[in-house]
Order: structure tokens, then sequence, then C-alpha cells
């Protein structure tokens, strides 16, 4: 049985390549490539001859690819998957055909190296001991506004990716959902040749967006708010029933307080469920 290799690819900078990357293109019997002229292109400025068979593998075909690269996997060859850049399956083909070779027990390697997430975080200048990544930002007003609602009492910082046409509508559209204060950076062209990291407020970068014409591959990494402070009512409505459960109004307060993380005191609580029941 082969091996599905998974390798990240170089985000521009050709040198950022591993060696294992460079191993693999060479000797892999398929090569399964978001797209071949771009993977050609790539082993062609790392001076390595690809051998095997050159196959394209993008999100409008990859569920038709499964089940003769499975074929392939079971009758023994290995299996390179590379996408444009960075890792298979992050935001990029590869998920489907993972989760096919964990189904059948096929083994899967990974070839780690660069990765746009991971680079704009750690140049953004924001806390990123924790983070989440949100892939592509939602393209149409409607949702996006709902899904940037969903991040403004989010603690993390969070990443995400954005087209160059799109984002001077989603930064003005996060500046009235998150507030013109919230910090963030704007990473464009990463490792490539006209990289460019922008730092700053919202309002500041919203409105560079709006009067400059931005090119290129973009990922955003915006600052964590605030979690939300449960309503008072509700806090109320949850003592009141873990008193129906049998636990004392004390205690009841203290666990409420507890589970939602809210900085009322017990005792502003306690006052405020006699007061309901008065």
């Amino acid at each position: 049985m082969g091996n599905l290799l998974l390798a990240a690819t170089p985000l521009g900078e050709p040198g950022d390549a591993s060696p294992r990357l460079r191993e693999a293109l060479a000797r892999t019997s398929v090569v399964a490539a978001e797209d071949t002229r771009r993977v050609r292109a790539l082993a062609k400025s790392l001076d390595v001859q690809i051998s095997g068979q050159i196959i394209s593998f993008y999100d409008q075909n990859e569920a038709s690819r499964i089940e003769p690269l499975l074929a392939d996997l079971e009758a023994g060859y290995d299996v390179l998957v590379v996408t444009d850049a960075g890792m298979p399956s992050i935001s990029d083909p590869g998920y489907r055909l993972v989760a096919a070779c964990v189904k059948q027990g096929i083994p899967i390697k990974c070839l780690p190296g660069p990765s746009a997430v991971t680079t704009a975080l750690a140049v953004s200048g924001l806390p990123v001991d924790r983070f989440c990544f949100e892939g592509f930002a939602p393209r149409k007003q409607g949702p996006r506004r709902r899904w940037l609602a969903e991040l403004a009492t989010e603690p993390r910082t969070c990443v995400f990716f954005e087209s160059p046409r799109r984002l001077a509508e989603t930064l003005a559209d996060a500046v009235e959902v998150l507030g013109p204060e919230r910090r963030l950076a704007v990473c464009r062209e990463l490792t490539k040749t006209h990289e460019e990291v922008l730092r700053g407020t919202l309002r500041e970068l919203a409105a560079w967006a709006e009067s400059n014409d931005v090119l290129g591959e973009i990922t955003v990494v915006i600052a964590g708010g605030r979690p939300a402070v449960p309503q008072i009512e509700a806090l109320v409505a949850r003592v009141e029933e873990l008193m129906d459960d049998g636990m004392g109004l004390r205690e009841s307060c203290a666990t409420a307080i507890g589970e939602s993380g809210a900085t009322l005191s017990r005792r502003d609580l306690y006052d405020a469920v006699v007061k309901a029941r008065a």
C-alpha cells in the first residue's frame, strides 16, 4: 500500500521549499497538483525533475479524483498532494481525499512547511498564544456581517483569508460590526517580492483599503474581543433552573456565574434573584 503525502509549498519564495518537498517531487509516483503549471514551474525553480505522473487536483474535480487516487494508493503507489501555496486541505483541496484515506486505512504523511496562517500571525504584532482560523470571509454582505457579529465577542485572535477585490467591503463592514478601534494586521503577498504588512485600527486600514487598488494574496489578522457578559435576566433565569433542580440559592448563584464567566458578584446576583421573586 502506498502513502498519501501532503506537502506544504512555498507561499512565494521558492527557497522556503523543504528538502523533503524537493525529494517528494522528484520521486513520488503520482503528483496531484492544484495547478499543474505551477507545480512544474516550482520544480523548475528548485532544479527538480518530476518523474511521476502529474494530474490536476482542484476544488471542482477533487471529488472525481478520489477513487482513482485511492486505487493508485492501494496498488502501492505513493501520491503527493500539493496546492498553489501552503498546506493542502487548509482552505485548499485535500480534505476529502484525506478523509477517504483515513476510512480506507491508507497511511498519511505530512511534509510540513510554509503556512500563510502562521506566518501572518507571527508578524501581526497581536497576541497569538490562542487564535482561531476562519478560512475565507463570506462573499456576500449579509452572511459576512453575521459572521463578523460572531467574532465580536471571540476572545482569541482571528486570522482569515480575503480576496483583494472584497477587502475594502469586508473591512468597512468590520468597522461597523466590530468597532473602529479593533486592532488588526493586513498581510499582503507574504514572502513575495512585494510583501507588505500593515498594522493599525480597523478605521485606519479600512480607509487604506478603500483608497488603494489592493492586489495580491491577502491574509487578515484581527485582535480578539471581549466575551459577551450575560444579561442579569439570563443569570437570574439560570439560578431559577438550578434551584428547581434542588440546589440552594447561594450555590445556584455561584454556579450560574461560574458557568457564564460573568464578572457580576454573587451578592449582586443573589439580590437580583430575591428582587425578582418579591
